[in-house]
C-alpha cells in the first residue's frame, strides 16, 4: 500500500523523492504516527511535502489511496435540528418552473408594487405567488424564488437574486490574528515593497560603527533609521451576504496584509462602495465613516485593494436607491469611478474562481469599471495584482 501511495504521488507530479519516502518508512518503523490515520497523514505530509503549494494535491492523493480507512467507531445517533426539518418543507422549483417566473419589470415597478401590497395585505401568507410571505414565487418575502425580488426577514440568501433586503443583518469583523495558511499569501504580498530609511536613528549600523571605531581609536557607535517598507495600502473588504462563504480566505489575506504592510488602513462595505463605510461590523449602524472623508484623508499615493465577490443585483451599481440595505442617494458605479479617478494604483481581488465570473453580470460590470484590473484571490492572482500595483 505504501509503495502504491508513493507511485500515486509521483503520478500526480508531486516532487517526492526516494529519500523522503525512506524517511517516512523510518518514522513508521519507530511508531511515530501510532495507529491513527490522522497521525499518519500529518507524518506523511511533513516527510514528503516541502512546499505549501503542493498540499492540495497531496490531500487529494492521500484521500484517494487511503479512502475508507478512518471509519466512524460505534453507532452514534444525532438529533436533526428542528430548523433543518423546517427548511426541508420550503418550496424548491425545477429549472422549468423558474424559467416561467417573470420579473415585474424594473426597479421602479418593483418598489412601487411592494408599497402597494404592503398597504393591501393584513395577514401572514405562505406558498403563494402574490402576497408578501414565505416559500412561494412572489417577488416579496422569504424562502421562495423570484429572479428579481425584495427579501424580507429571511436568515440568509439562497439564490442570490434579491435586489433589496429588509432585515437587520449582523456581520462579523475579520480576524487579523489568523496565521494558518497565510505564509504563501505573505510571500505574494512581498512583491509590493519599496524600502527606505526614515524616522529616528535607532538601528545599529555595524559597518559604519567598525570603520569609525577603527579611525578614532575608541568605540564610536553609529545608528541609522530602521529600514521600512514605505508602501501605503488602503483595503476595502466586502462583508456579509454571499461573502460569508469566503470568510476564511479573507481572514488569511487580512492577517497577511497586516503583517506585511506597516502603513495599511482598511474599511468594510457591503456589496458595493456607497456614501459610507465602517471599521467595526457590530457598530456599523452607529459608527459610520463618510466615504468622502476616507478619500480626502488618504492621498493618491496609496495602493487600493477591493476584496469582494462582485455579486449583487445590477440595480446596486446602476440606480440610486438600489442598495440591498438602504436607500443610497447615488449609484455604486459612481463611487467606484470616483475612487478610480483618485487612486491610479487600484485592483479588485475576487475570491470566486475566475471561470465563474462570466455567470454573474455585475462581476463583468465591476471588472470594466476597474479597467479590467480584477484578479482571482489565489496565489497566482495575488502575484498578478501585486505586479499591477507595483507599476
Amino acid at each position: 500500500m505504501f509503495i502504491n501511495f508513493f507511485h500515486e504521488l509521483k503520478a500526480a507530479n508531486l516532487p517526492v523523492t526516494v529519500k523522503e519516502y525512506l524517511a517516512l518508512m523510518e518514522g513508521m518503523q519507530k511508531n511515530v504516527a501510532g495507529r491513527r490515520v490522522e497521525d499518519f497523514y500529518y507524518l506523511a505530509r511533513s516527510a514528503l511535502i516541502k512546499d505549501e503549494r503542493n498540499l492540495d494535491r497531496f490531500d487529494r492523493v492521500f484521500g484517494h489511496v487511503f479512502k475508507g480507512l478512518d471509519e466512524l467507531k460505534g453507532e452514534e445517533l444525532y438529533e436533526i435540528p428542528e430548523e433543518w426539518l423546517r427548511l426541508v418543507t420550503e418550496k424548491f422549483l425545477s429549472e422549468e418552473e423558474k424559467a416561467e417566473i417573470e420579473a415585474l419589470g424594473g426597479w421602479e415597478k418593483i418598489m412601487e408594487e411592494l408599497q402597494k401590497r404592503l398597504a393591501e395585505q393584513d395577514g401572514r401568507h405562505e406558498g403563494g405567488s402574490k402576497w408578501i410571505g414565505t416559500g412561494g414565487t412572489s417577488p416579496f418575502g422569504a424562502y421562495g424564488y423570484n429572479p428579481a425580488g425584495v427579501r424580507i426577514g429571511q436568515k440568509e440568501g439562497r439564490h442570490g437574486r434579491a435586489i433589496k433586503v429588509w432585515d437587520k443583518r449582523e456581520y462579523k469583523d475579520l480576524d487579523d490574528s489568523v496565521e494558518l495558511g497565510t505564509r504563501n499569501i505573505k510571500m505574494a504580498l512581498r512583491r509590493l515593497r519599496k524600502f527606505a530609511r526614515d524616522g529616528a536613528a535607532e538601528e545599529l549600523d555595524l559597518d559604519d560603527t567598525i570603520n569609525s571605531t577603527a579611525r578614532k581609536g575608541y568605540l564610536d557607535i553609529k545608528l541609522v533609521p530602521e529600514r521600512r517598507n514605505t508602501i501605503k495600502v488602503l483595503v476595502f473588504f466586502d462583508v456579509g451576504g454571499s461573502m460569508d462563504g469566503h470568510i476564511k480566505v479573507c481572514e488569511e489575506l487580512f492577517s497577511a496584509a497586516r503583517a506585511e504592510f506597516k502603513h495599511m488602513e482598511y474599511f468594510y462595505f457591503h456589496n458595493c462602495l456607497y456614501e459610507y463605510v465602517w471599521k467595526n461590523n457590530r457598530r456599523r449602524h452607529t459608527e459610520r465613516i463618510d466615504t468622502w472623508e476616507v478619500l480626502h484623508t488618504y492621498p493618491a499615493d496609496y495602493k487600493v485593494l477591493f476584496v469582494g465577490d462582485a455579486s449583487m443585483s445590477p440595480f446596486e451599481l446602476t440606480h440610486a436607491g438600489g442598495s440591498v440595505e438602504h436607500m443610497n442617494p447615488e449609484p455604486g458605479a459612481l463611487w467606484l469611478e470616483r475612487v478610480m479617478n483618485i487612486y491610479p494604483s487600484l485592483v479588485w481581488l475576487n475570491p470566486v474562481p475566475e471561470r465563474f465570473w462570466s455567470f454573474t453580470p455585475t462581476t463583468e460590470m465591476i471588472r470594466q469599471l476597474v479597467s479590467e484590473r480584477m484578479f482571482p484571490l489565489t496565489l497566482e492572482g495575488l502575484d498578478g495584482a501585486m505586479k499591477e500595483l507595483g507599476r
